[in-house]
């Protein structure tokens, strides 16, 4: 009997998705195996909801590429560019800069509704100004895929779409999607981290960046459940940056070896590291999975455990 009461206590202890519990210093929220930063939604007002959406769309512009927030006012001609375009590599681009006009125009009609709304006008969600609105959002959203990561490495789809559920979700809603994303994205940095420990290990020259590797996971996962506007930022980013540099910074103690071949798996074990720095940078900055860069990244970790060259 006593067994079976353990196992049942044990049972109930199990955490489910959408617990809260207090870790450390920090309430949290349990999502997919992780205990994340809990964060209290905003009022469900149009006001809240325009600086989510207005937030949104900064910080995606933040991580794509350069060049492609346009402003909303140039949205025809953006459009009319994407159109005549016909080279392919081109168009991707003309595509991403309409896109972002879309956003742009999208987010500039919201704020015009609830500025009137501030002013005692109404808007029904079927008014013709809402539904411009949420055409604009889901064109851009339709070209999306023409977007890259800042770091050229792929489209950032999950990041792109994050506005347009702003506009049609509830705000509790857009929170419990937040921590879904987020917890994915923890998934994917431990991933990162544990194969960049895995090629390391045992290695008399590289070893010593192991514990550099879990510490920056550590900041990582910190860094990808904190908004910008917390108190806790002055603590979390410093750190994910100094535990970033020392990553980034390391260099073999031991001499290089003599012969060619030896060198070149020491540069090559140097660059695994630097590009899984970099990765688990681009995650915790977008925090929304990069699963054509996480793969990308675990087959090179592939190539130097079987000693093949990592190439250029």
């Amino acid at each position: 009997m006593s067994g079976m009461a353990s196992k049942l206590h044990t049972f109930e202890r199990e955490p489910r998705n959408g617990d809260r519990r207090r870790v450390g210093d920090k309430e949290c929220v349990y999502y997919d195996g992780y205990w994340i930063r809990y964060y209290v939604p905003p009022e469900e007002t149009l006001a809240a909801k325009q600086q989510l959406i207005e937030l949104l769309t900064r910080r995606l512009f933040h991580h794509t590429e350069l060049g492609i927030n346009t402003p909303s006012d140039r949205l025809e001609t953006a459009r009319a560019a994407y159109e005549r375009e016909t080279d392919p590599q081109r168009k991707r681009v003309c595509g991403a800069m309409l896109a972002g006009a879309l956003f742009n125009r999208a987010t500039d009609i919201f704020t015009s509704i609830v500025d009137l709304a501030r002013k005692g006008v109404e808007t029904s969600p079927d008014n013709e100004l809402m539904r411009e609105c949420e055409q604009c959002f889901v064109e851009a959203l339709k070209l999306g895929k023409t977007v890259k990561h800042y770091s050229g490495h792929e489209g950032i789809d999950e990041l792109w779409g994050e506005p347009l559920k702003a506009f049609s979700m509830s705000l509790m809603d857009c929170y419990w999607g937040r921590y879904a994303k987020i917890a994915q994205t923890m998934r994917d940095i431990d991933r990162v981290a544990c194969a960049m420990t895995e090629q390391v290990e045992g290695d008399e020259r590289l070893g010593g960046a192991g514990p550099l590797v879990l510490a920056f996971a550590r900041a990582a996962r910190d860094e990808t459940e904190t908004m910008r506007t917390d108190v806790a930022t002055f603590d979390v980013w410093p750190e994910f940056v100094a535990c970033g540099e020392r990553l980034l910074d390391f260099r073999p103690r031991e001499p290089l070896p003599e012969d060619e071949r030896g060198q070149r798996r020491v540069e090559d074990g140097l660059r695994l590291l630097r590009e899984g720095a970099n990765l688990l940078t681009y995650l915790a900055g977008a925090r929304v999975p990069m699963p054509k860069s996480t793969r990308e990244f675990l087959e090179l970790c592939r190539r130097y455990q079987e000693h093949r060259p990592l190439g250029l």
